[in-house]
Order: structure tokens, then C-alpha cells, then sequence
């Protein structure tokens, strides 16, 4: 069965079943079918499913997305066309270090916004803590990244950089949180031991910058996962117990 077919049964499942979240989009479903998306990005679509992502985040052509900490560019490629010639996509990074270590490599997402098939994505670089985008965002997504904020190697003063992030949204803008699930009450210090966090947390730190909290979709909950295992275990990577949560700046 072709990638179009796929995602079609996957928006008639979504109606059949009843589901509360709309079928994805046909901009949406078509930005995920893209040819120009590596297969190594391809063979992860079952798992991430990125197109009810993107429904559930409301992205639409012409707007602004701003993905922060993008990775290798998985989520950056979907928005590209997903928004369109008219729309633009940030990719959100942090400063490389003025004497970058002799084998340091370059970022993966320069060349994504190098490709000639994405014009539309740009490189923002700096401090996570003063984030300024060109212009405000309607929508800022990180995925399974907002832990990294708490790394000790990283010493982030968390509480500024969601601050950043309030600032660089429209108002009404809409901040999407994709995360690996701790266990309630789990400190801290768990992003570093086992690259989770617990998602009463991200709630609390981000109501304190001013985010209002609209809702979940529970599309990448696995209720198999006893969340005590690091999320790189190969019994379990790539099927974590996932949050996806919906923020939004009060207009």
C-alpha cells in the first residue's frame, strides 16, 4: 500500500472510530507524503504518527512554526510544506561554542534548510534564554526535548527559557510539548538518568511563564511502559510513554 493510502485509512480511521481530534488535514496529509522526505525519516511515520500531530498542533498554510531543538529535522521537513510558500518554519538551535571541539560536526538541520526543496525553513541560532525569533511565531513545537532543558551539563535557567519562548509566540500562538513520560512525582534529575520528565512539571513551569493549558492528545501513550527504564533501552526506544501537550498564550 502506498504512503497516500496509508494516511487516507489513517483519516477515515480517525472519523470511523470517533475520535475527538479531527482527520488530518488534506495540506497535512500531504506534507507528510512529500517524496523529498529521507526513508529513514518514512519509516518512523507508524510510530510518530506525524500527520494527527500536526492536526492536533493546528498547523495551516501560511503561518509561522518555530521548531525548537529540531534534531535531524523530521518534524522541520513536514512543516515546511505543511505551511507552504506562504508560511515559514524556524529551526531553533543553540549557538554553536566559539572554539568548537576539532571533530565537532555540524548541526544536521543546516542541511535541511540548505535543501532547495524547503526554502521556507530558517536557522535560528542563539541562547535559549533570550530566544528572539525574526518575527513571532504562530506556533512553537519541541519534541521529546523539553527535558534536555534540565540537563545539568546544560545549566539552563529553565524559567527564563520559558519565558523566551512566551515572548517569541503571537498572542493566541500555541506551544506544542512532546515529551517522554516520568513517573509522578519523578525529581529532576531524572532527564539525566533516564531522558524523561514528569509531565506535572512541564505543566507547573509553564503556567508560571503565563501559558494557558488546553488540552492532550494521548496518540503516543503506551501504557506498557513502567517509565523506569532509560528511553534509549532497546526494548523500548522509539515506544515511550509520550505526552503531547497543548499550550496556549492568552490572547
Amino acid at each position: 500500500m502506498t504512503r497516500n493510502l496509508l494516511l487516507a485509512a489513517v483519516a477515515v480511521l480517525a472519523l470511523s472510530t470517533g475520535a475527538a481530534q479531527a482527520a488530518p488535514s488534506k495540506e497535512v496529509v500531504a506534507a507528510v507524503a512529500d517524496a523529498g522526505r529521507p526513508e529513514a525519516d518514512t519509516k518512523r511515520d507508524a510510530d510518530r504518527k506525524p500527520a494527527e500531530m500536526l492536526e492536533f498542533a493546528g498547523i495551516k498554510p501560511g503561518q509561522t512554526v518555530a521548531d525548537f531543538l529540531p534534531g535531524g529535522g523530521y518534524f522541520t521537513r513536514i512543516f515546511s510544506k505543511a505551511v507552504g510558500p506562504k508560511g515559514v518554519v524556524y529551526a531553533v538551535i543553540n549557538a554553536p561554542p566559539a572554539t568548537p571541539a576539532p571533530d565537532a560536526k555540524p548541526n544536521p538541520i543546516l542541511a535541511v534548510a540548505a535543501d532547495a526543496n524547503y526554502p521556507n525553513i530558517k536557522v535560528v541560532q542563539g541562547s535559549f534564554q533570550t530566544l528572539a525569533l525574526p518575527t513571532q511565531a504562530d506556533v512553537i513545537w519541541t519534541s521529546q526535548n523539553y527535558h534536555d532543558l534540565h540537563l545539568a551539563r546544560f545549566n539552563l535557567d529553565v524559567a527564563a527559557v520559558n519565558k523566551a519562548v512566551y515572548a517569541a509566540l503571537k498572542p493566541g500562538g500555541v506551544y506544542i510539548v512532546l515529551d517522554h513520560a516520568a513517573l509522578p512525582g519523578a525529581p529532576l534529575d531524572t532527564a539525566d538518568k533516564l531522558h524523561r520528565i514528569d509531565p506535572a512539571i512541564v505543566k507547573s513551569e509553564l503556567a508560571a511563564a503565563g501559558f494557558k493549558y488546553e488540552g492532550e492528545s494521548t496518540l503516543l501513550r503506551n501504557t506498557t511502559d513502567d517509565h523506569t527504564k532509560v528511553v534509549f533501552d532497546p526494548t523500548l526506544r522509539g515506544h515511550t510513554d509520550q505526552f503531547i501537550y497543548k499550550f496556549r498564550k492568552p490572547k
